[in-house]
């Protein structure tokens, strides 16, 4: 990996190349390439995670008097995967990947989590190489930017959360979520959830991630129950 053509590309300097570059490492490229002198991105990405979702919090308490439950909502549309994977590609991180033979071929769903993955884990080497006032305006420089189209579209009301609303509502039932099936490698899994009222299962759905799961899950609850507005 050329750690300097990275660096200009993302307009940053590290001062430690090591940690720049393990951010971009996915676990399958190690199982091709034992002896690589980096560990994967995982501890990385759980670091950044966690920094990226400080920061989002802190700007919007700061900025916004809303309710708890509304900033809830915004901060989770601004963070998830679908929405870091479309930030991760517009700052070209696709082109540095690290992968085996084989997610280098795949272009579908698995790309968009290595994608979010892949930028929490450059958040999290830039926080420890730079601290988090360095990372605050990576920050509010391309990922804030995005809080206001899902606020004027109202993104944020995804099916899960629309589901469950209307379930308590014509219902009086909260939802429940249960993994039906998973499969494949550890760092490439899939599942199969379904969506419950009481024991009713009223809806599945798949994904490449539990989270995206119960979402295809709900959706498909919406449209079988025609609850959808």
């Amino acid at each position: 990996m050329d750690a300097a053509k990275l660096e200009s590309t993302l307009g940053v300097t590290f001062t430690n190349k090591d940690l720049l570059i393990q951010a971009f490492v996915h676990r399958s490229y190690l199982n091709e390439n034992p002896r690589f002198y980096l560990d994967h991105n995982e501890r990385l990405e759980f670091l950044g995670d966690a920094v990226l979702e400080l920061i989002v919090t802190d700007y919007l308490y700061a900025n916004y008097p809303n309710p708890e439950g509304d900033l809830t909502a915004w901060r989770a549309a601004l963070v998830n995967a679908k929405m870091l994977a479309k930030i991760a590609e517009r700052l070209r991180m696709n082109d540095f990947l690290l992968l085996s033979k084989g997610e280098a071929k795949d272009k579908g769903k698995a790309r968009q989590v290595i994608l979010a993955n892949a930028i929490e884990a450059f958040i999290g080497a830039m926080y420890l190489d730079q601290g988090y006032g360095a990372v605050t305006p990576f920050v509010h420089a391309h990922i804030i930017p995005e809080l206001a189209h899902i606020i004027a579209l109202q993104s944020y009301k995804d099916a899960k959360s629309t589901f469950q609303e209307l379930a308590q509502e014509k219902r009086g039932v909260t939802p429940r979520y249960i993994v039906l099936k998973e499969w494949g490698p550890d760092h490439a899994k899939n599942f199969s959830i379904g969506v419950f009222l009481d024991d009713e299962q009223v809806g599945v759905g798949e994904g490449v991630s539990k989270q995206d799961a119960q979402q295809s899950a709900a959706d498909d609850a919406l449209t079988k129950l025609g609850w959808r507005q």
